[in-house]
């Protein structure tokens, strides 16, 4: 059925800051004394906010290393955005469409998320824009999702879409009782999510929009 709201992740989802993330994990990885991850690397295990995952990366560290990770990345994220193919043009036409709510649960750190979205003219497409920290808890708990749906009206359920581009999309949509929503260009693997099947996949975000614009 269509959608009331369709809540997005944002990097590799909406936009692209990969070389950035990249980047800042190298300067942080090598001032830890660690050896850094490729990129490709990167892309396969960066899925957890830096408030999850740093503690098990560097232990009593990870204070330190979460400060240099993001004095990295404040450097240069907004220089090197670069939104996802069709990604502007499929919120401007789901926005056009009056009875729809969108908004972003992403787990970069909230003010650099918002940021971002200022920077690239779409903060007035979102009703909520929530990034890690915002909650008491980070994606995959629901809290996020519920902070994004705050104001709405609308409570999470399978009229709202959690639309992203990795399992922890697809988990945080399951523990939030919303729709789990792939968006790639590969259709998910036997036994890639499991207990958090995707129930809808569209290979791009032109797909995502005329799927959602024809029910």
């Amino acid at each position: 059925m269509r959608p009331r709201a369709l809540l997005f992740d944002w990097d590799n989802t909406l936009v692209d800051t990969w070389g950035v993330i990249h980047y800042a994990l190298k300067v942080t990885f090598e001032a830890m004394g660690m050896e850094p991850w490729t990129l490709e690397q990167a892309r396969q295990r960066v899925r957890q906010s830096a408030r999850d995952a740093f503690p098990k990366l560097f232990g009593a560290r990870a204070e330190e290393a979460t400060e240099i990770f993001y004095g990295s990345y404040e450097k240069s994220h907004l220089a090197k955005l670069a939104e996802a193919p069709g990604a502007g043009a499929m919120l401007r036409r789901l926005a056009d469409a009056e009875d729809l709510y969108l908004g972003v649960v992403s787990n970069k750190r909230g003010d650099l998320l918002r940021r971002e979205a200022e920077h690239l003219g779409w903060a007035a497409f979102f009703g909520g824009i929530v990034g890690a920290t915002d909650a008491p808890r980070d994606k995959p708990a629901p809290d996020a999702v519920d902070m994004a749906l705050a104001g709405s009206g609308i409570r999470p359920g399978k009229e709202v879409w959690f639309v992203g581009d990795t399992d922890i999309d697809m988990v945080c949509a399951v523990n939030s009782g919303c729709l789990p929503v792939l968006v790639r260009a590969q259709g998910p693997a036997e036994g890639e999510f499991p207990g958090a099947t995707p129930r809808v996949h569209v290979p791009d975000c032109a797909a995502l929009a005329d799927r959602v614009l024809s029910l």
